[in-house]
């Protein structure tokens, strides 16, 4: 049984850094799961402490259903590909295909038909008796991959093996190491800060910001129904448009959506309004993708903004508009301490039931920051709305128009709101959910 399983696992760097906090997650066997993050955030660090090159400071690690923190690298069944390949340079791609499998003491006959079989698999046969340092980037990627794949171990660790390729050699090579993860059914963890990477390897996506899990699912869900206003922002080709919007209740016949100059109507027919009723006069953030407006012709009724076009952007497959409409934009709130002011776990928004305790991180902080004092609390106003304060932001809304634009810069245009597409925050960042039945 394949898998990989992190407890509440954290990870401490001297001088009190903390890189990874309170992480629990779970690689079911054959299993291709993506960490996808920015830079910076530990993804890589959660992946060295799965290979055993970081010792885990708090939390368990279990690999194939044994307790792993304290496994050598060698006896945890492991295999990594570093960013860089990391090729032995004096030997010849023969020589680095075949070497964990001579570390081994495997059959030498064995090792010949394996290493020539696996270089036909990877397209690399003719470069048998080369050097690394003779070969392309993409090449020595596919040589860095046979390596990890030669000695056939139960679980695959990936660190961004892709990110020093062009574009064209990642969508080749990106292809080839899907297909051949699955077709060897190997467990997989593949650490990337490119979400077409997540989007089209994944069978499931971990989203991490700051060391802090934001959400966990497959490809689909975490794209149409994010957890978090930064899983929002972050999953996002086009850059999401966040809004802060007052939730009211008029006569309670309806909710609106009020953001000032614009108003937007939700019936009480949608699944969510009852849980935004929840809100009424609270600010909430409301996330709308650029393919969730469409121009509005003049004179038809549905929920819509309004305002100038500031500027068009060609982008050779469609066209995308920056529509002036009064609005302020909000940035996605960073990760906040997961408990709430007495001290009990908010339930992080993965869904899983995975998060962590505040008042635990800050004690852990003063543990190994003795230093470290308490940060001084935000004034009220600042307090209510964190995706705001101090962030001035354009208030353009973007809007995908296709293949053929049908503004001009400086015209005033409308536009339709696909209301089962947009997606609702706490200001703290956190979704709104109907209530379960």
């Amino acid at each position: 049984m394949s898998t990989v399983v992190l407890d509440s696992v954290t990870k401490v760097y001297p001088g009190g850094h903390l890189a990874v906090d309170r992480l629990s997650l779970r690689a079911e066997e054959g299993e291709l799961l993506v960490l996808l993050g920015p830079s910076g955030c530990g993804k890589s660090t959660l992946l060295r402490m799965i290979a055993g090159l970081e010792e885990i400071t708090s939390g368990d690690l279990y690999l194939n259903g044994h307790f792993a923190n304290d496994l050598a690298p060698r006896d945890r069944d492991v295999a990594m590909v570093f960013q860089s390949g990391a090729l032995y340079p004096h030997r010849s791609v023969r020589g680095n295909l075949s070497f964990p499998l001579e570390i081994a003491k495997a059959d030498p006959n064995l090792t010949r038909e394996r290493v020539v079989e696996l270089s036909k698999a990877l397209h690399i046969d003719e470069t048998l008796d080369r050097r690394p340092g003779t070969l392309s980037g993409g090449q020595r990627q596919r040589v860095a991959m046979g390596r990890a794949i030669v000695r056939q171990p139960s679980i695959f660790l990936m660190d961004e093996p892709l990110s020093n390729l062009d574009a064209g050699m990642r969508t080749e090579l990106r292809m080839e190491i899907s297909s051949l993860v699955r077709a060897l059914g190997v467990t997989t963890i593949y650490v990337t800060h490119d979400q077409v990477e997540a989007l089209t390897l994944a069978d499931r996506i971990a989203i991490i910001n700051r060391g802090v899990l934001q959400d966990v699912g497959t490809p689909s869900q975490i794209y149409n129904d994010p957890a978090t206003a930064f899983v929002a922002a972050f999953l996002s080709s086009q850059q999401i448009n966040l809004l802060s919007a007052a939730v009211r209740t008029p006569q309670n016949q309806y909710i609106m959506l009020d953001f000032g100059l614009h108003q937007i109507i939700m019936p009480w027919s949608d699944p969510r309004a009852y849980a935004l009723s929840q809100h009424t006069g609270s600010q909430i953030i409301v996330g709308i993708r650029p393919d969730g407006l469409a121009p509005l012709p003049d004179g038809a009724d549905a929920p819509h903004f309004a305002g100038r076009v500031r500027t068009l952007e060609y982008h050779g497959h469609e066209w995308l508009a920056y529509l002036e409409v009064g609005i302020p934009a909000v940035s996605a709130p960073e990760p906040a301490p997961r408990a709430n002011l007495n001290g009990h776990a908010n339930g992080h928004a993965n869904g899983n039931g995975h998060g962590g305790v505040g008042g635990r991180m800050r004690a852990m902080m003063r543990r190994f920051m003795p230093g470290a004092t308490e940060e001084e609390p935000l004034p009220v106003e600042e307090a209510a709305a964190p995706g705001i304060s101090g962030h001035h932001r354009r208030s353009d809304l973007v809007v995908r128009l296709g293949s053929r634009p049908v503004w001009r810069a400086g015209d005033h245009g409308r536009v339709g709101v696909d209301l089962s597409r947009i997606m609702l925050f706490t200001m703290e960042g956190n979704r709104i959910d109907p209530p379960r039945r």
